[in-house]
């Protein structure tokens, strides 16, 4: 088994290895999606106070994209690094790395836990929290915080199953916990009458199970990769180059922190309560969308960084071809759904007339060109796959920190519908974004794939 799932990744059909890695990542992260969407579709029923909840528990975004960052910093990074080192058949370097992430996995959980505990009610204000929803985001958040240990250990090491062909562990991680939270979500928050507390518990409980799967498959005997205690430290040398090529993914998630904070401060102040809980369903479905993306990402990646490693240009530049095409196909089919029938979409979170009229009409606005979206996510992630950490690093930077965030504070300066100008500053900077990475792309891809051309010609 062992030989076999490596000596796949060199040598099986490009699209057969595709489709058996990331059918079962693009399910993994749908369903791992559910951890926060199954919460807000229970919450916004909730008889009275249903639409009010659910903009309170989506105020606390932010905080919580920013913990599962840092998952992607330390996994991500780590899961590249050490694919490519078994493509150089070097799997003691491999488990060296999996053994310093989870060193630093743990300490990061460990600080975020606390600062979270301690100033949890002036960050969600600072995140968009008002007088009526500030009780129900702190109710959730304080206790979804209390399991930061068990977020950390389920996205941060379960990108080290799939990194190694073991696709389908890595989704019956997710499968495990998400059918837990669907199972206690309403035991929670209606029987035991515990609300948003009880979405929050029952979340925290669920990833719980997930982490208790993973440290048992990466102690196990099947894992090519294992985690030993001999291995649990942190190492410069070993953690820098992890830190350093993880920073981009980190960057991507973490700014989502960010973006909510302007986005909800300004629509706060433009459109109120309603306009706030219309980019909490926004969000959700823009996670829909990301999710999916993620996963065909996810399922490129150990090809991608495996050939790379093992210098094949060949299987490397299909490997990104196929990428490419599903995911501009799969973009586009969500983006005709938003455009054409955003009402299913919305009437999943909330059945408020009032919210579901903005949010239609918000929706159209705020996904129209994510059908390009497709090209932006592989170039960047196929960067992160080839170890370049720099240009991945300015790519997360480009959309959301330079173009994204001063869009949503200009543009209401230039008309007159305020609540207009703030969402429709997403698509023109992903508009921009898709064009800058696209031609940046093109450039430095064939390169990349020269130099690897010329260094396998003079190994042979």
């Amino acid at each position: 088994m062992k030989k076999s799932s490596q000596a796949d990744f060199g040598t099986g059909s490009i699209g057969k290895l595709l489709f058996s890695m990331a059918v079962p990542a693009i399910t993994a992260q749908l369903i791992n999606l559910l951890y926060n969407i199954v919460d807000r579709m229970y919450i916004g029923h909730i008889p009275e106070i249903g639409a009010t909840a659910l903009t309170g528990v989506g105020v606390t975004f932010p905080v919580i994209t920013l913990i599962t960052a840092f998952s992607s910093l330390i996994g991500m990074g780590g899961a590249s690094r050490a694919a490519i080192f078994m493509g150089r058949r070097d799997n003691d370097t491999a488990e060296e790395i999996l053994g310093n992430c989870c060193a630093a996995l743990a300490g990061i959980a460990i600080v975020l836990t606390g600062v979270i505990l301690l100033f949890c009610e002036p960050l969600l204000m600072a995140f968009g929290a008002s007088a009526d929803t500030i009780d129900y985001a702190c109710g959730y958040l304080r206790i979804y915080a209390s399991g930061t240990i068990f977020v950390q250990t389920v996205m941060g090491l379960n990108m080290f199953i799939t990194s190694q062909g073991f696709a389908q562990v890595g989704m019956k991680t997710t499968i495990i916990g998400a059918i837990c939270n669907i199972v206690l979500d309403p035991i929670f928050i209606f029987l035991f009458e515990m609300g948003v507390q009880g979405a929050a518990l029952a979340t925290v409980i669920s990833q719980a199970v997930s982490a208790i799967w993973v440290l048992i498959f990466l102690t196990g005997k099947k894992t090519l990769l294992k985690i030993r205690l001999s291995r649990f430290h942190i190492r410069p040398k070993i953690i820098g180059p992890v830190l350093a090529l993880g920073v981009s993914p980190f960057i991507m998630q973490s700014t989502e922190s960010l973006l909510s904070i302007c986005f909800n401060t300004q629509l706060q102040r433009f459109g109120g309560d309603l306009a706030v809980g219309a980019m909490a369903i926004l969000t959700s479905v823009m996670q829909f969308g990301m999710l999916p993306l993620m996963g065909l990402t996810q399922g490129a990646q150990p090809i991608i960084s495996y050939n790379f490693g093992a210098r094949n240009p060949q299987r490397v530049k299909k490997a990104f071809q196929l990428l490419l095409v599903c995911s501009l196909v799969f973009t586009f089919v969500l983006w005709s759904g938003c455009m054409f029938i955003p009402k299913i979409f919305i009437m999943i979170f909330s059945s408020d007339p009032a919210l579901i009229q903005i949010s239609v009409w918000a929706m159209r606005i705020y996904m129209a060109s994510f059908l390009l979206f497709g090209a932006q996510i592989a170039c960047q992630q196929t960067f992160i796959a080839l170890g370049q950490a720099a240009i991945s690093l300015f790519l997360a930077l480009l959309r959301k920190v330079i173009l994204l965030i001063p869009l949503i504070f200009i543009l209401p300066l230039f008309f007159s519908d305020q609540v207009f100008a703030v969402f429709l500053a997403e698509p023109v900077a992903d508009f921009l974004a898709v064009v800058v990475t696209s031609l940046l792309f093109f450039f430095r891809f064939r390169k990349i794939l020269a130099d690897l051309q010329q260094e396998a010609s003079s190994r042979k």
